[in-house]
């Protein structure tokens, strides 16, 4: 299909945007000057709460909303000490969407659904997304191993028609996309639109300090890394120098660093000692992982902070898609949007010329 209509999808009309592309929920990148521009182009924009404390989400909240009269999203961690609180703000503050990289509890789904607000969960192997549909989420997020952060082993282009022929609901496709090329290859394939985190970072409302967007600009396509030593699971990154120390460390400097981080992270967000020991034991369930993966754990808001907030490439990190390696500019959301769907736009009439 070509036309004025080829590019509306079930998520246009589910989160009442105009194209069917979503900015996900960066944590220390995805704050109100980012989301607001998505939201303000047509898109969806998510905040990202993981990393703020409730106030600073309430804030943030207020702030894209005195920016942009657009519907939005925050991402949420279903984990936190103080997940119903923030699920109760979500519902006052009548935010549209409710994203989460956790699948998040029964009783979450229901509070937000019954209040209006649309719930998306990010999803890595197709028995995942079997498993929230059947608990009542909206649509799904699925993130195929070329994506930045944590991620899994099975590529997009095999990860996502799997999840396309499980579930009877919207598919949001994640992982090496970056142009309108790839939302048209997402659509093909079955999905309702496509999730960018790396393209929107290097954005010009993206908060990164400039010389680390350079620093993502030099890079090619071979630049990242999937390591486990910063928090335990797989995380996609950008190779540095610290990161290859980070891969050669032993395990006592590996935990004396996560404990110095996990000390850090309490100080600046507030969370008590009881809540972080919860969020480890929900960690610890959901991910089926080891104590030491769960200790590890408190190394990644404090070294993502680092490095994408402080701009310290010494003593921080950077999570990166693999696109990371055919990006080449920073332009505006307005202008990478508008880009993005004259892009598709014509590659679906291309398309249909060769019919």
């Amino acid at each position: 299909m070509t036309g004025p209509g080829a590019l509306r999808t079930p998520i246009c009309d589910l989160f009442r945007i105009d194209v069917p592309i979503v900015q996900t929920g960066m944590g220390w990148v995805a704050g109100p000057r980012l989301v607001s521009a998505t939201a303000a182009a047509g898109a969806l924009g998510i905040l990202a709460s993981a990393t703020m404390t409730y106030d600073e989400l309430a804030s943030a909240i207020r702030e894209v909303k005195s920016r942009t009269d657009r519907p939005f999203g925050v991402n949420l961690r279903a984990d936190a000490e103080d997940a119903a609180e923030r699920v109760e703000l979500l519902v006052r503050e009548r935010v549209q969407v409710a994203s989460f990289a956790l699948a998040p509890n029964e009783r979450q789904i229901k509070t937000l659904k019954d209040a209006g607000v649309r719930v998306v969960p990010s999803i890595g192997a197709r028995r995942h997304a079997e498993k929230v549909a059947a608990w009542g989420v909206d649509a799904v997020i699925v993130q195929g191993g070329e994506g930045g952060g944590h991620t899994g082993a099975v590529a997009t282009t095999l990860l996502l028609p799997q999840v396309v022929d499980a579930i009877d609901l919207p598919v949001i496709a994640a992982g090496g996309f970056f142009d309108g090329r790839g939302l048209v290859a997402a659509l093909a394939y079955g999905a309702a639109g496509i999730a960018m985190g790396t393209r929107f970072l290097l954005s010009r409302e993206s908060t990164v300090p400039d010389s680390v967007k350079r620093y993502y600009l030099e890079r090619t396509v071979a630049d990242t890394v999937v390591t486990t030593r910063i928090d335990g699971v797989p995380h996609r990154v950008l190779r540095t120098e610290f990161v290859d120390e980070l891969e050669k460390a032993n395990s006592v400097s590996s935990y004396t660093r996560a404990i110095r981080n996990a000390f850090a992270f309490k100080k600046m967000s507030g969370v008590t000692w009881r809540g972080m020991l919860h969020e480890g034991l929900a960690m610890k369930r959901e991910g089926d992982l080891k104590w030491s993966q769960v200790i590890l754990a408190a190394n990644t808001p404090m070294l993502l902070r680092a490095g994408l907030v402080e701009g310290r490439l010494d003593a921080g990190v950077l999570s990166s898609g693999q696109v990371a390696g055919v990006i080449d500019d920073i332009p505006s959301v307005a202008d990478l949007i508008a880009r993005i769907t004259s892009e598709a736009e014509q590659t679906l009439k291309h398309l249909g010329e060769m019919t």
